[in-house]
């Protein structure tokens, strides 16, 4: 094989013509830095910026990692989010408190989402939501 067989636009376009949704989102990795401490120190901020990114409709998705047995939360975190290159979403990546404090590192990976569902429960009598 070739190694323009391994490209990534290669391999969107190829997932795309089976007919997955091939959509690209950004996935930001972010862990401490240098301990829990500045990261519990920054994380009210931290927390007001991804709800502005949900507002702005840029969020996805995003929460915690606990560690390998769901024992304890050790600071690490995932943000999923939409930007149209990666640079744009290093850019928004960094402009977090939490990372712009120092208190975490992060990595950006362009990653695509093919397979999957979502289903949404709505109760109108109370207007509860279930993500189920």
């Amino acid at each position: 094989m070739s190694e323009d067989q391994f490209g990534w636009q290669a391999h969107i376009d190829k997932v795309s013509a089976k007919g997955l949704l091939a959509k690209q989102l950004y996935v930001i990795q972010t862990r401490p830095a240098d301990g829990l401490q500045a990261v519990l120190d920054h994380l009210e901020e931290h927390l007001a910026y991804q709800l502005e990114l949900e507002r702005e409709g840029i969020m996805f998705a995003a929460g915690p990692f606990a560690d390998d047995d769901a024992s304890r939360w050790e600071g690490e975190g995932m943000v999923i989010i939409r930007a149209a290159a990666v640079e744009e979403a290093r850019k928004i990546a960094a402009a977090d408190p939490m990372h712009k404090s120092g208190a975490r590192t992060f990595r950006v990976r362009p990653w695509l989402l093919n397979e999957g569902s979502i289903t949404l429960k709505v109760t109108y009598s109370n207007g509860k939501r279930e993500v189920l």
